[in-house]
Formats: C-alpha cells, structure tokens, sequence
C-alpha cells in the first residue's frame, strides 16, 4: 500500500475536488424540488441545504431566480482556475489543487520572475534589444503592470463586501451610475474601458454603495469580453443582498477597435444585463434607463 508522509493514497478523500462538484443553477433547483416532491419528501430537508435555503426564501425571490433560466449563483464566466480549496484546512487556499496538500502558495510577487522573463522574450522576439537603457527594466515593469491589471483573480466578493449588507425596510430603487471601468480585452490583450451604472430593488437588505463599485472592481480587473463583465456584475449584486431587480448597463471604448483593425476612434459599445423586476416590468425598466441617461 502506498503511502506518503503517512497518508493512505487509496484513501478516498473527504471531499471531492472542486472539479467535480456540481454547478448549482436555477435549473437545479428545481429538480431537487420535484424530487423532493415525487418522493413525497416535499416539506423534509437537509438542514443547511441550498435547498431548505431557498424554499424558506421569500415568494417574490423564488419567481425572480425561477423564472430567470440562465441566471445561475455561482458568477460564471473567467478562467477557473484552481485559486481554492474544499478539501479541509485549506479552504482558503490560492493557487491550489485539491489533492496538492503539501505546500505554500505562492504570493503575487513570486510570479514576477517568470512573468518577466516573458516580457524579455517578447522585446526579442520584436527585434529590440532588451539589455538597452530604455528597456533594462521594462519587462519588470510590464509584469508588475499585468499583475495589477489582473488583481480580480485574487480577489472574492465575500472578501470586498466585508459584511457592509445593512437590514432596511425599503423597496424602493437604489441607483449608482457612472462607475469607471478599466479592463483587459482576453481577445487582444489590450485595453477597455468606460462607465458602469448599476440599480436594484432592495428587499429588506440595502448594500454599501461604495461595494457596488468594488464589485465592479472584481470582474473589471480580469481578462474580459463587455457582455460576460456586465452579467457578472449583475449576478453578484444579486447574490450579495438578494434583491426583487438587478440592472446593469455598461457603455465602454475598446481599444482592439479603436488602435487596430477597424480604427473606429468614435465608437462606443454598449451592453445591459437585466434580471428579476428589471425584466419582467417594462415600467421599471423605463425608470432605471432614464435615471442613467439623466444629466
């Protein structure tokens, strides 16, 4: 039998890898709920459960999530990368494989010697002489560069809300528009950029509004297409404070079109996400446009 540091590798593991562990979808939820009915087990649950979870939720929240098929809890869209854990004791692991128990994840600095050393290949390979005054320590330079441009990979919404989810009895619309954006294009590798306006319909729990533009921070700071950005936005949000809307508009400068291709400098690319009340009640929908597009 093998073994290594004393542990059984045929030993099964507690938990399976992040790999292997089921996205949880509207759609899912619905299945668990037929299941439970068909099996005359309708009003028997796991305690804890995302499904005892959701059936004590609020009847307007079940519609919202039933009745939107492609929203799904878990943001999609990024690279998964293997940044966490389930395996226990590690669970707030980076830049970890499940099975890979033995280590030290390595800290964004540690990355800088071989992102560097990138960045010098491509000068040679563009016929420049990397050694010159100029560029001495510009491949440093342009890996410290990248590294922040990308810092919403190291980053979780648990992390930049930091509780600030407030109890307040209003349903009224809460609107912060304007929110600069910076991004990556992961077709090009060059800049987009613009403004983000943000509203939803609180239920009960009010967010701080400063974390409406450190969401934005999160997924902006990653390699991105505008329309996967938008969704994430507006799929965090609703995981933040559950509201009865979410409605995100994002208008951005995408400089693959702007300094190659087609060179349209005066070009503008605008997307929305709409979710919940945003979708279903035109009225709603009208309102939120037009306290974005107001002066």
């Amino acid at each position: 039998m093998a073994t290594v540091n004393g542990k059984d590798l045929n030993e099964q593991p507690a938990v399976p890898p992040s790999s292997l562990i089921r996205r949880v979808s509207s759609r899912s939820i619905r299945n668990s709920i037929s299941e439970d009915k068909e099996n005359g087990v309708d009003n028997v649950v796991v305690k804890g459960s995302f499904v005892s979870k959701y059936k004590k939720a609020p009847e307007a929240l079940k519609n919202f999530h039933l009745n939107d098929a492609e929203s799904e809890l878990e943001v999609p869209g990024t690279p998964m990368t293997p940044r966490t854990s389930t395996t226990p004791g590690h669970e707030n692991c980076t830049f970890h494989h499940d099975l890979e128990l033995d280590h030290r994840p390595p800290t964004r600095e540690a990355l800088l010697p071989d992102m560097a050393s990138s960045y010098k290949l491509l000068l040679t390979g563009l016929g420049e002489d990397p050694e010159r005054q100029g560029l001495l320590k510009t491949p440093e330079r342009a890996a410290k560069a990248m590294l922040f441009f990308t810092k919403g990979y190291d980053q979780s919404l648990e992390e930049v809300l930091n509780n600030a989810i407030f109890d307040e009895d209003t349903d009224e619309m809460v609107v912060v528009k304007d929110i600069e954006m910076f991004s990556m294009c992961e077709h090009h590798l060059v800049p987009f950029y613009g403004k983000v306006s943000i509203g939803y319909l609180p239920q009960g729990k009010i967010l701080g509004l400063s974390k409406l533009a450190r969401i934005v921070e999160i997924f902006s700071r990653r390699l991105q297409v505008q329309e996967r950005l938008t969704k994430q936005i507006a799929i965090a949000v609703t995981q933040a404070v559950r509201p009865a809307g979410v409605a995100v508009v994002i208008e951005g400068v995408h400089m693959c079109m702007v300094m190659r291709g087609v060179q349209k400098i005066n070009s503008k690319t605008v997307t929305s996400t709409m979710l919940g009340v945003f979708r279903d009640d035109p009225k709603t929908r009208e309102e939120f446009l037009n306290l974005v597009h107001s002066k």
